[in-house]
């Protein structure tokens, strides 16, 4: 597909997220399960919008970002419930890829109030094609994200040409790996790190990629490669560390009722300040906001806040 490669007089999306889209199962109480055909009875459930790359999109677009995402979904039930949901949450599903020979990714998550665990079948999440994606839709774009690297598997050998193109657009881009389930933690990484501007990571992931287990030492590592590296501590805040800033911002205290897509909300508040040119220490409180106010409902995206209502928490930093 050819691209022309300027941006047009009007931008027609703040961000473009690309990546995971499937529902959440999310199970909360007492969620240990038993085998040998043991039935327990748990607290609640809801069957959501889940995926990394989803939850992040929907977060950018309740803050008032105008977003789109890309991803791929099979032609069934939960396929067509997911892009009914996005629909509703004013995220553009233009270029969704709907595969009617594939079914739509599930994950089951057995919540707990401080941690979960997370049972993934991967569907068509791993099937998106760089052949596929729209690339006409990054001349109308101030900014491209991507969700779940890891899970991207027939995208994955052309991010590196993804992000490059994104430069060529005068477009600025992100990237949060999430786990690795193959726990080989590169896959090409390597080639897609150098053409990072943005890249948020957890604790665990951020030791793994940079194979040091010291904090600070795996930023000084990483900063080598990427301009600002950002990560998210759960409870304990958030980290951004540029070439001339480390910056630490606390978590907000609020009844935590479930963290299932904490982190990706936390993600779209940063994407939002950096977005609107907004220094690393605000953008940085911004996102600790985001993340800390989504833990208040089961899901991913039931509780994510407008800028409106975090306006409070904002102190005013300069």
């Amino acid at each position: 597909m050819n691209v022309t490669e300027t941006l047009p007089d009007i931008v027609g999306f703040d961000v473009i997220v690309v990546g995971d889209l499937n529902p959440d199962l999310i199970l909360t109480g007492n969620v240990e399960a038993t085998f040998g055909q043991v039935e327990k009875f748990v607290d609640d459930a809801m069957l959501t919008i889940g995926g990394s790359a989803a939850i992040c999109a929907c977060g950018a677009a309740r803050l008032g970002l105008r977003t789109a995402l890309i991803g791929k979904v099979g032609g069934d039930t939960f396929g067509r419930i997911m892009l009914q949901q996005l629909a509703e949450r004013d995220v553009d599903t233009s270029g969704m890829i709907v595969d009617a020979g594939a079914k739509t990714g599930l994950s089951v998550h057995l919540a707990r109030a401080d941690d979960r665990a997370m049972l993934t079948y991967s569907g068509a999440i791993g099937a998106l094609r760089y052949e596929e994606i729209n690339l006409g839709m990054l001349t109308q774009a101030r900014h491209l994200h991507l969700g779940s690297y890891f899970l991207l598997e027939s995208l994955r050998p052309k991010i590196g040409d993804l992000f490059r193109l994104a430069h060529r657009l005068n477009l600025t881009n992100s990237l949060d790996t999430n786990y690795d389930p193959s726990g080989r933690w590169d896959d090409g990484l390597s080639d897609v790190l150098p053409c990072t501007d943005v890249v948020f990571l957890n604790q665990t992931e951020l030791a793994a990629i940079s194979h040091e287990s010291d904090l600070d030492t795996a930023l000084d590592c990483l900063i080598q490669t990427v301009p600002l590296v950002v990560v998210k501590m759960g409870k304990h805040g958030a980290i951004a560390r540029s070439r001339t800033e480390r910056i630490h911002n606390a978590s907000l205290e609020v009844p935590v009722v479930d963290t299932t897509g904490a982190g990706d909300s936390f993600d779209a508040g940063f994407l939002y300040g950096h977005i609107k040119n907004w220094n690393i220490a605000r953008s940085l409180q911004l996102a600790c906001i985001c993340g800390s106010l989504s833990t208040r409902a089961i899901g991913g995206t039931t509780a994510q806040t407008s800028l409106e209502d975090a306006g409070p928490f904002l102190e005013h930093i300069n």
